[in-house]
């Protein structure tokens, strides 16, 4: 296992769908085909395919998810309304692979699912990403732009032979549109964080993972995904942290450590190891727990605000307090 940058593209399983070696690293830029993920026999009930975008704007934060998980097909479209501090929560489930198209690689087309009472569909171009969202309580119209240069982490790391992640954290797309919410349109503007995984992975996943986006003082557009999870916070022996400066991947190779207090989730949360020194102060907490029994998951997700600084590559330390984002403590059985 190798936390080291690839620069030529890779396929993340060989055609008999064990992983190719080869693959193990993180990237800038989308040079994992992952195309063979969820498709043929080898590895059936253990593909997890999913894309979660959460934005943040001064009006709302949402959450929209398309998960395609083999035997499951989940979606799900959450709002909270700043003002009052409301959430409205729209969540479905469908067998097998019901409802739902997901492309085989990263920014290759159009990711969609349907269901009796939600509409998502997240189309891919090259200045960026249109996010679209339907109940019959809101509608969600927003555009989360590539900015020129721009780079994304990736991330390969295997559990075994036969299961391998493969994640894309994309933490600071700038964000336009609006969102319509009981008949009242919103304009938006603010910034999204992309949670991309085409991935074989083991029944039991249990793991933490914040982000915040924002711009610092300078005008700078900043990002932080902060990784973290198995028994010495590192995700298969790679870490999953990585700061971006207008667009620019530092990669953070340690683990975080993670101090939280699960009895009071409205605590102040401290991430940190040498390269990064912050506190996360949550403004509100969601609790979810979902157990549909072959499905089960329990998560306690904050949003709040960071402060602190984080080190970049050149050895600059760069202040993140004001940044808003969230911090998430996630037990999984699928």
């Amino acid at each position: 296992m190798s936390d080291h940058e690839i620069t030529t593209r890779v396929r993340l399983v060989h055609p008999n769908g064990r992983l190719d070696a080869a693959s193990i690293g993180w990237t800038r830029h989308q040079l994992h085909d992952t195309d063979r993920i969820g498709h043929g026999w080898y590895g059936w009930g253990r593909n997890k395919r999913w894309e979660y975008w959460a934005v943040i704007t001064p009006t709302h934060i949402i959450g929209l998810t398309i998960a395609a998980l083999d035997f499951a097909t989940v979606r799900q479209l959450w709002v909270l309304e700043r003002a009052t501090m409301t959430e409205i929560d729209r969540f479905e489930i469908s067998p097998l692979s019901r409802g739902v198209s997901m492309t085989g690689t990263h920014g290759t087309g159009v990711n969609e699912s349907h269901g009796r009472g939600l509409w998502l569909r997240f189309e891919d171009g090259d200045a960026g990403t249109r996010l679209q969202a339907r109940t019959d309580r809101v509608q969600v119209d927003l555009t989360a732009e590539i900015p020129p240069g721009h780079e994304a982490m990736g991330l390969a790391s295997p559990h075994s032979r036969r299961l391998v992640d493969y994640t894309v954290k994309d933490v600071d797309r700038p964000v336009t549109g609006t969102i319509t919410v009981d008949g009242v349109v919103h304009d938006a503007t603010g910034f999204a964080a992309l949670d991309h995984a085409r991935s074989r992975g083991p029944y039991r996943t249990d793991w933490n993972w914040g982000c915040a986006i924002g711009r610092d003082a300078a005008g700078r557009r900043l990002g932080i995904n902060l990784g973290g999870s198995g028994p010495e916070g590192l995700r298969n022996g790679i870490s999953h942290t990585g700061l971006t400066v207008d667009g620019r991947v530092h990669k953070i190779p340690t683990a975080l450590r993670w101090e939280f207090d699960p009895s009071d989730w409205s605590a102040p949360w401290h991430l940190s190891n040498e390269r990064v020194d912050l506190t996360f102060t949550p403004f509100f907490h969601r609790y979810a727990h979902t157990n549909f029994v072959v499905i089960r998951s329990t998560t306690n997700h904050c949003f709040g605000t960071f402060a602190g600084r984080v080190q970049a590559d050149d050895g600059e330390w760069i202040d993140l307090t004001g940044l808003e984002g969230w911090a998430e403590d996630v037990h999984n059985r699928w």
